[in-house]
Formats: C-alpha cells, structure tokens, sequence
C-alpha cells in the first residue's frame, strides 16, 4: 500500500528528509514551507508555501493531499504543535507533540526533567527568570559556565564564558540581551558528538555518530552558527571516541525514552565527551541539520516503512545504515553570519557536483538561476570507505564549480583536524 508523506519544512534537513522519501517504493511526497526549496521541490508530486508554524494551514494542506504520514524538520514547527494538529487531524506526525518537543524548546525544563528522572550527564545547573539574578549568579560563580536562553535561538543563542566569551561579557549579555529567562549551567570541556534516535512506542533505533562544526571560520574560530558542516566514519563511533563511549552515550538516550514513552520522533542527544565520558550538552527533537545529511543517505532501511511501523505500533524495524563514512560542507554566504550578503549565483547544480551529493538548504530560486540568501545555502555531502576519501569527493565538488560569493570550511573532514580531537580527547584522559 503506497503512503502519502507529507513533509513540513524548507532547510537543507528537509531536502534530505525528502531524498529518503523520494528513494522508498512506499512514499509519495508532498511538502510545505516558508520558502521554496528548489530540491524538494523536484522529488515532490507537491509543494505549497505556507508557515512551518501556522498549523491550520498545515493541516488543511495535509487534507488536501490525502495525507496519511507526516515528516517534521524544523522545531519551530514542533514549537507551535504542528505534531498535535496533524495527530489530532488523523494524519500520524513523526514528531513529538509539544509537550514532549519541550526537551529541546524549554532547556529549563529539559534540565529539570533530566534532574527530576536521574538521568545520567546532566551538568550542574540553575534556572533563572530574572536576567539581574542571573548576572550576580555569573559573578558569584567560581568557574566557567554556559550561559543558555531557556527558548528557542536557532544554534545562536548559547554564550560560554572562558570559550566564546570572558565573565564580563556574560554578565553584559544576560543583562543586554533581548531574552529574559537563562539557564546556567557549567561549562562542559571535551570533544562534541551527535547521536540521533528514532523513537516510537517506547522503542528506539539509533543511527552512528556525527560530529558538527559550529564555529564560522577554519580551525574553529569565529563566532557560533546553524553548522557549518560534519562528518561519520564507516562505523558508529567517531575516530576520538571508543565504542564504550558510544554505547554510554547510547544509555543515556535509553534513559530519556524510558521516562517519556510518549515521545515519538528523532530524539537528537549533542553530548559532550569528557574526562569522565559522555555529558549531555543538550537534546533535541528532531533531525539536526547539517547531521540529517550525513545519517540519512547511509540509511539502508526504507524510511517510510520505518513510519509506517512507527505508525502501526507493531514494533520498529532494525535500522541499518551503509558502512560508509560521510563528510558534509555548507556553504554560506559571504559575511555569515554577522552580515551576510545575499544575491551570489549559486553554480553547484546535481550534474557538476560529480560524485557528492547536493543538498540545497536557504536559497532563492529564480528563473534565470538560483541565488543565495543571507543565511546557510546548499550542503555538498561526499560518502566513501573512508573519512579522507569522502572528504576529497566534497573538494572536488567545490573545485568543479567555484564558490564566488560564498564560503565554505574547507577544514571540516581532514585528516589535520580530526587528528586535533584525536588528541584533545587523549590528553583530556591523560593519555
């Protein structure tokens, strides 16, 4: 029986989302957005602008179309209960509702919930409604800490002091900032790593490991961003980590989906690996993005029958993901993201990019081609037996085509900076 899948959401996510679709022999696609994404839109039978949070909308379109699954990318969707309206309308949203979404959309709570249930890798944390309380707490405070708004921020809200930011600076952005409410907790030190679960009916399924590159410039500098592109190797861990750590990080996601069985969709836990193992940095409710781009094309398993039986309550299929290293690079526009500047011809098309795949993300396609906005444009992907080949496969790419008005972290995926967690990650140990 063919299903038709609706997907909610525009990005770079959405369009990976969207190919794990397009690729099933069960799934007919449809989509809705803010914005046209020019790559969603050639693997969809439709595709209608409409608000990722404006939820009647949603719904009516969904009804439109027959829905009878539905795919959400962006939180802000999830934010503004997307998921329930779809439920509720009888199409089966794979998504949390926004109740369960607040693990992500309300950091205060997802702190309280992880203290509350003792679940292992929370930091040590206070929740502040008053942004002058929160400055004194910083000023008290012996250590460093990372200064979170307990909303939603994009990737750009999070500050830590004796990284991003000195004591000084914290105080004057909890008391300059337009957001009121904070959680402070303490600055975790290690490497970063993503694992992202499927969850339905009190069952789980995860996929390897990734890790994001935040920061804007080469060698990690610069301020914080949406991503800047990541990388997996052929196996579940990372080239800094053990299996054991994989597997500790993997029981802390266990715990999470024991203590909310309700919850259904991607649970997305960024960790950070410490001197003592794996801390949580944060959860989220849904696919990350760039992190969508690496798991789902090694996705072997058909993902709309995965819905299907996520839909179905008759237990999920075993996952099983190629054994391939991935390594994903976004390109932006120049200037991101302080002042970006948009209206660059975008060159890189599915033929020129060779052996990569192409993932556009915030772009504004026109009749006479398709050009950059002031945010993240497209995500070249390259997947091989190797991290070194996979990450030549996305050079090559950019080499073909040029990057005239954007920029690209050229150093995301070589062999020098992972050699540099390597080694981070030894000395943290003592090693």
């Amino acid at each position: 029986m063919s299903e038709t899948v609706l997907l909610v959401g525009g990005g770079g996510r959405e369009h990976a989302i969207a190919r794990a679709v397009a690729d099933s022999e069960r799934g007919e696609l449809y989509a809705c957005a803010s914005n046209r994404n020019p790559g969603i839109a050639s693997l969809a039978s439709g595709y209608e602008e409409i608000d990722e949070t404006d939820a009647g909308a949603i719904v009516e379109y969904a009804d439109s179309v027959g829905a009878t699954l539905a795919a959400i990318g962006p939180e802000s969707a999830l934010n503004a209960g997307v998921a329930d309206a779809l439920d509720d309308a009888g199409v089966y949203a794979f998504g949390p509702r926004e109740a369960e979404a607040r693990i992500e959309t309300d950091k205060a709570f997802q702190r309280e919930f992880m203290a509350e249930k003792a679940i292992d890798g929370c930091p040590d944390f206070e929740t502040f409604e008053d942004p002058d309380a929160a400055a004194e707490y910083i000023e008290a405070y012996d250590g460093d800490l990372a200064i979170k708004p307990q909303g939603l921020t994009g990737g750009k809200g999070v500050r830590v002091i004796g990284d991003q930011i000195t004591k000084a600076e914290g105080i004057e952005y909890v008391r300059g900032s337009d957001y009121e409410s904070f959680v402070l907790e303490e600055r975790l030190v290690g490497e970063e790593f993503t694992i992202q679960a499927f969850v339905a009916g009190g069952e789980y399924r995860v996929s390897p490991a990734v890790q994001d590159h935040k920061r804007a410039y080469e060698g990690d500098e610069g301020p914080n961003t949406g991503g800047m592109g990541s990388y997996s190797d052929a196996d579940y861990a990372l080239p800094f980590m053990s299996e054991a750590d994989y597997e500790a990080a993997v029981g802390i996601i266990e715990d999470v989906v024991g203590a909310m069985p309700e919850y259904k969709g991607i649970l997305y836990g960024q960790f950070m690996l410490t001197a003592e193992g794996p801390k949580v940095v944060e959860f989220n409710a849904r696919f990350g993005d760039p992190e969508a781009m690496n798991t789902l094309p090694v996705l072997e398993t058909d993902f709309v029958e995965f819905l299907v039986a996520a839909r179905d309550g008759k237990g999920l299929p075993e996952l099983s993901f190629a054994e391939r290293a991935t390594v994903c690079k976004y390109a932006v526009p120049e200037g991101y993201p302080t002042d970006p500047v948009a209206g660059a011809e975008v060159a890189i098309d599915a033929d020129s990019a060779g052996d990569a795949e192409l993932f556009y993300a915030s772009v504004d396609a026109r009749e006479d081609g398709i050009y950059t906005t002031t945010s993240r444009s497209f995500a070249v992907v390259g997947i091989a037996d190797s991290i070194a080949d996979a990450e030549a496969i996305v050079e090559d790419a950019f080499e073909r085509t040029g990057t005239d008005g954007l920029r690209v972290r050229h150093d995301i995926g070589t062999a020098s900076l992972i050699e540099k967690r390597i080694d981070h990650t030894s000395e943290l140990r003592g090693q």
